[in-house]
């Protein structure tokens, strides 16, 4: 498998952008510099994610999410670990 990650990613199945194999290997994502653990989605070349906002869910069971702007640098967890 690519080692290379998408410029667009959700953890939504629902989502065209879901990719189950490659969350599987374990996305991560820094934000404006801090490494985020609720980031429910990115776009790279667009500069944004949606992010969790605490542990309120929608009607349908989905988080109730933010989209906020800024550079955007997802890489794949566990990344020179032996």
């Amino acid at each position: 498998m690519s080692d290379t990650l998408p410029d667009r990613l959700s953890v939504n199945p629902a989502s065209p952008y879901y990719d189950a194999a490659l969350l599987e290997r374990g996305v991560g994502v820094i934000f404006k510099g801090v490494d985020r653990t609720n980031v429910e989605e990115y776009c790279v070349s667009e500069g944004w994610v949606r992010l969790a906002v605490g542990k309120s869910v929608d009607r349908k069971g989905n988080p109730l999410t933010v989209k906020m702007q800024g550079k955007v640098e997802p890489y794949l967890q566990g990344e020179g670990e032996s």
